[in-house]
């Protein structure tokens, strides 16, 4: 009693293939033909003219909003990159003689000069070249600055001066006064220069006993204004700004005047002639004072601003 619902329900499947059997057989018979007539009516002119029309409407327009609206390029791409093609053809495009060659003629082309001129000399280039190489200058500055103050204290011989101190030391001097006495050198190499051309045109100096006293002269003149007019406009020279130093007087710690000015530039002199010997009692006093200070009144600080 249990089976007969089961042989039903296989006889009605077996009486529903049969009446497909005729529309399988009919399809298989007639899809070669069918196949060929489609081929013949894409291949037509009648077709061709019918696709022309559509491409010349907004056909072509809807189907690129359409693209856009469903992401069809963000999806082939992803299932490009999935599969790895991307990553292969990417690889063989770029590494074909045809792309090498393509780059090797944009790189050579004028136009590409005249992009990486206008790019290179925009002002957000200069401004970060600028701001790159000040940051650069500054830190070998400030480790410039570091050593010189270490060598000031292992140079100091009292111990028991306090740490870290607020006066120059020897070490800093010296940096301060090379770089001061380099661009002394320069600004004076100028003026010779000029000197020497107008002398050109007026037939020469002569004797040469005379040239020599005129040097000596102009390097003095040149050398005595350049410290007397920094120290007494702004407290320190090019050089002592470089070291971040301060000349003060001894007693108020005011900028120097004139007078204290030209007693230190005398002092300075005097203290480089006996092979340096006037910059010993850095070494020892309370202040850290050179004997151009101990004449002058005047001690150099160091400044952190």
């Amino acid at each position: 009693m249990t089976s007969r619902p089961d042989h039903r329900s296989g006889l009605v499947d077996a009486a529903g293939r049969a009446a497909f059997f005729p529309a399988k057989a009919a399809a298989q018979m007639w899809r070669g033909q069918i196949e060929g007539a489609v081929d013949a009516a894409l291949q037509s002119p009648e077709t061709a003219r019918a696709i022309d029309r559509a491409l010349a409407g907004p056909l072509p327009e809807q189907i690129a909003r359409s693209a856009l609206e469903h992401h069809v390029l963000e999806r082939l791409v992803a299932e490009l990159a999935r599969t790895g093609e991307l990553e292969r053809l990417l690889t063989s495009a770029l590494g074909s003689s045809r792309t090498r060659a393509l780059a090797d003629q944009l790189i050579a082309s004028d136009e590409m000069g005249h992009v990486l001129g206008a790019v290179a000399g925009s002002p957000e280039v200069r401004a970060a070249l600028a701001r790159q190489t000040t940051g650069f200058a500054d830190d070998v500055l400030d480790g410039l600055r570091g050593q010189a103050r270490r060598l000031d204290d292992r140079a100091d011989r009292r111990r028991d001066a306090p740490r870290p101190t607020a006066y120059g030391g020897v070490a800093t001097r010296a940096l301060a006064l090379a770089a001061d006495v380099a661009v002394a050198a320069a600004i004076y190499a100028s003026v010779v220069g000029l000197a020497s051309l107008i002398g050109l045109l007026v037939g020469g100096l002569r004797p040469e006993w005379l040239v020599g006293v005129l040097l000596a002269t102009g390097w003095s003149i040149v050398a005595g204004a350049y410290f007397v007019l920094f120290w007494t406009t702004a407290g320190r020279t090019p050089g002592m700004q470089l070291m971040r130093v301060r000349v003060r007087t001894a007693d108020d710690g005011r900028t120097p005047g004139v007078g204290r000015s030209v007693v230190r530039v005398i002092g300075l002199v005097v203290s480089i002639v006996p092979m340096f010997a006037g910059f010993l009692p850095v070494l020892f006093d309370r202040r850290r004072r050179g004997l151009a200070d101990m004449l002058a009144g005047t001690v150099v600080v160091n400044d952190e601003e």
